[in-house]
Order: C-alpha cells, then structure tokens, then sequence
C-alpha cells in the first residue's frame, strides 16, 4: 500500500447487489466497559500530512481511516465491507455501481453525496494536485485515468460519474474483478469540496477539517500529537464506543515501549526489535503478532552510476544473509525474502528464484565476482550511502547489513538517516543511492505489490524500466482468468529477479504491544485498523 516507516478473499460482486452491513464495535455481552474511553496510540513518526490525495504513509492513513470513509472500507479480518456505499452491483466487471447511504454526512452536517466522490476521485487524478498516488486510479483501470495523468485529457472526463445525490457509476478500461477492493485506499477516500476549495493548503487544519469519518480532528501538534474526537455526524456513531484517539509520533521503538509499560499509551507503532524475547516473556498478553502483506527491502537508485549496473545490484543483494536479519536481528516471526511477492498474499505463491536455493557461501562467492566483473575490487572498492528513515529497528538492520557487505565484498557504506517527511522527499527526488523501503499492499492481491515496480508508477523511486516487466503486468489486467493472471506474475518475479531493481530483505509480520483490556483489534492482514471497531474494557 503504502510505505512504512519501520488473507484475504476479496470480497468482490460480480453481480448482483451486496446487502448492507455494519462492522462497528462489537462489545460482547457480559463485557463491562471503562468509564473512560480515550484510545492513545503510537504512530511511529510525525504525519506529512492529512490530506487523502496527498499522502503515501503508513502514519497518515492509520489517522485518515479514523477521519474519513470511503466507499468501502476493509472489515476486521481483511474483507471487505460496505463503507459509505450500502452497496453495489456490476455485471461485467467493468462499469461498477454504487449506491450510497442516506443517512452519510461530513461532520459539519452536509449530506456525503455521489457528487463528492466524482469530485474527490477527479481530484486525486488530477495532475494540478500533485498526488503521489494518482498512479493507483490509472492500474485500477478507471477509464480516461491515463490520459489525464498524461496531461492529455482535462480531470473532468475520468469516469467517474454521480448518477445522483446517492448513485455513483464508475467505468473501467477493462473488466477487474477485484477492483471493489482496492476502494477502501487513502487516494480513494472523499474529501469535502467547499473547504478543500475555501480554506486551500490550510484545509487539514484543526478548525477548517471537515471530515466524513467516525472521528473529527480535534487538535494537532506537531512532533507530539494528533487528537480526534467523536463525530456525532458519522452515520453509525451509535455503535461507536471510543471518543477519543490520540495518536503519538513516536519514532524511538525504546521509548515507545516505555510509555506502554508504565500505561501512557494502549498500543505501539511497533516494538524494539532486542527486547521482543524479553516481552514475550513478560507480557504474553500483551504481544500482538499477526501476518502483513508486505515486504522490506533495499531500493537501488538505477539511474544513478554504478547502480545503474545488474551486477552491482545483484552482488549486493545477494550478500544479504537474510536468514540472519528475518531469523536473528528479529526475531518477531519475518520471514527471508526472495522475492518482491509476499508469500502471504491471497491467491498467488511466488514461484522459488534459483538463487535462492543457493548456499550463502554460494551466493557471496557469485556477488565478489559480479562485483569484480564490473570494476569493484580491493584497490577501487565501492563506497555509497544508505539511507533510511529515523528508527532504531532500521538503524539495527542496516548496520547488520553493512557489515555483511564490507565483509563480503569489502563495501564501503555510510549510514545516514533522516526524519520521514526529508526521507519521502529526497527518494521522489532521486537524492539517494540505496535507500531502505517497505511497501504494504494496498489491497490483497499481488499487482497490489507488482505495480510498484512498473516504469509509470508514481512511487517507483528508483526509477526501475523494463519494457518486458510492464508489458507482463499490462496483460495481468486484461484478463480475467486467475490462472493466467498468476501466470503473468510469476514471469514478472522472475525478470525482477534477473534485473534486481531491488533487494527484498524480509515480508513483514505486524509486531505491536496491545493492551489486553483493548477489545476489538482485529486480525486484519493488511493492518488496517480503525478505532470505531475497538473498545476499552474496565480493568
């Protein structure tokens, strides 16, 4: 999905319409709630921003999921589930109707209408408003979305269309049958027009916010917290129990940890990778470990010399004893990756890469000679910088790294951090060599991850381009044959794996410390919380 500071069926109708659900907290009986219903959170690090269109972070979306709904929106196990649409129906897999609920409002009272999803989608997709994202409208197939990302076609000719107050019809290129899915994503989500257009770049501040979600922005203080409140507007705010979320950049895994121990907050960004054992020990209830379709790993500057070399690129991947950072800087549970494909995604197993199968004896003794065919030896040997977003889990894993690569090719690497928001800019500006990455599928299938790599993809930062590689992934949307859509992304797997655009490293796990007394947090593989499913239980 989205990047990452530190299964699914889905749930698409092929016809026929979906009846209309609610996936709200669900406080079982006999449960006896705290008199105090404030939720505090980690966040990991400070939000770029909170406007929908203008994101690409993991820390953004986990608060605009709170403040904003979307047509669909992703159920506690990975389903997916009507959001402000009740339902749905399409009969070809390409042209999709939604019907919208009545009773939707923003949280100043209008009514959420069909018209601001048609504006908010045009929005997104409009060059003017200079989306990181605006890439997803186009691999999701939406008619015109190409064109318009080209510069070619005007914003408004993007089929998306309000029918009425309640009907939107969205046209695709060509049919997707899990198109309905890739609907509860940040870039998706609809924003009011009149204060987007009234109050301009200082819309998503406290006061000017206006929002369609189960919470509103209460205030935010930069570099300590973002507080929502309840929003009485949102159209289930009956089943909601929480009334408060604060969310907390805290970008020390350590000092995270603290304030969870000592009851500041209820439930980490994540956990300090050396004290995971300790933990487990300690505080077993505590411990929240479940799988993520995701995976982390080294992206290669490729338009940058010598990494615009393959064998640069594959002799440093391939010193990477991932074993040891899945099995032992880790330890949560991450698995060695050998491919970009997470193994946990639905509906597609990554078929082995033959380099895998080598020893890492093998591996290393293959990577000094790469090295060395494209100049690199003890006499000139290869320097650059690695760079990461401020973390201490990444700090740990890149120093693990380097020393690998200084010991098995005689590397000389320079470690620099930066705070995520500088992090996000200098990769879009192509100010790096090798930069550290993780992407999370924004829905569960693999061109959710696949696409990244393609030469059109906003987010491909290391400017990766093989013709052969976004030919494959064009045909995977032309079909509507499972079979022959994994077919495709096998054959996609293997040319990354021949050009190494990147190292993957491990696929992620979700590794957080929870409350036992926070009821409602779900088994969600794509980690897509919201705090309207949760709720505190008296201690």
């Amino acid at each position: 999905m989205i990047r990452k500071p530190s299964l699914i069926a889905l749930a698409v109708i092929a016809a026929g319409a979906m009846s209309s659900q609610v996936h709200a907290a669900k406080v079982p009986a006999g449960v006896e709630l705290a008199a105090v219903q404030q939720l505090v959170k980690g966040n990991g690090a400070e939000v770029a921003t909170l406007d929908p269109h203008k994101t690409e972070g993991v820390p953004e979306a986990n608060v605009l999921r709170d403040l904003f709904e979307g047509l669909v929106t992703s159920g506690p196990n990975g389903e997916t589930l009507p959001g402000v649409a009740s339902h749905w129906e399409t009969t070809d897999n390409k042209i999709y109707t939604f019907h919208l609920r009545k009773d939707a409002k923003w949280s100043n009272g209008d009514p959420v209408t069909a018209h601001d999803f048609e504006y908010s989608f045009k929005r997104g997709v409009d060059p003017v408003t200079a989306s990181p994202y605006s890439w997803y409208f186009e691999k999701a197939t939406i008619k015109n979305a190409k064109a318009i990302i080209a510069g070619t076609t005007a914003a408004s000719e993007l089929a998306v269309n309000a029918k009425d107050d309640h009907t939107l019809i969205i046209e695709l290129e060509k049919p997707l049958p899990y198109f309905v899915s890739m609907l509860y994503h940040t870039s998706t989500l609809p924003v009011h027009k009149a204060t987007v257009e009234g109050k301009g770049d200082k819309w998503t501040r406290p006061g000017n916010m206006v929002s369609n979600g189960a919470y509103q922005l209460e205030t935010w203080t930069v570099n300590e917290r973002i507080v929502l409140k309840r929003s009485p507007q949102y159209w289930d705010n009956a089943s909601t129990v929480i009334n408060q979320v604060s969310y907390l950049p805290l970008q020390s895994q350590n000092a995270e940890m603290n304030r969870f121990l000592a009851d500041e907050i209820h439930m980490t960004y994540e956990m300090p990778i050396e004290h995971f054992k300790r933990l487990k020990k300690e505080h077993p209830d505590s411990i929240k470990v479940t799988g993520y379709v995701g995976t982390y790993y080294y992206q290669f500057n490729t338009k940058q010399k010598p990494f615009d070399d393959v064998r640069v690129r594959t002799a440093l991947s391939y010193t990477i004893n991932r074993e040891a950072i899945a099995n032992f800087i880790l330890g949560q549970g991450q698995t060695p990756a050998y491919s970009f494909t997470p193994e946990i995604v639905d509906g597609f197993t990554p078929a082995p890469q033959a380099w895998a199968a080598l020893s890492q004896k093998e591996r290393d003794a293959k990577a000094k000679a790469l090295l060395a065919e494209a100049g690199y030896n003890k006499d000139n040997p290869l320097t650059f910088d690695l760079l990461y977003n401020t973390s201490e889990n990444h700090k740990k894993v890149a120093i693990a790294i380097a020393s690998m690569w200084k010991k098995g090719l005689g590397v000389e690497v320079k470690l620099e951090n930066q705070e995520w928001k500088t992090y996000l800019d200098s990769k879009k500006q192509g100010n790096f060599s090798v930069a550290r990455a993780g992407w999370i599928a924004d829905y569960n299938e693999a061109s959710s991850m696949l696409s990244l790599l393609e030469s059109d993809n906003g987010n491909n930062d290391g400017k990766y381009n093989s013709p052969a590689y976004d030919e494959l992934m064009a045909k995977s949307r032309k079909t509507t044959d499972a079979n022959e859509r994994a077919n495709y992304y096998q054959q996609a797997e293997s040319i990354l794996s021949q050009d190494m655009p990147v190292a993957p490293i491990y696929q992620y796990v979700s590794a957080r410390l929870v409350k036992p007394y926070l009821g409602g947090y779900p088994n969600n593989p794509l980690d897509n919380l919201y705090t309207k499913d949760m709720y505190l239980i008296k201690q």
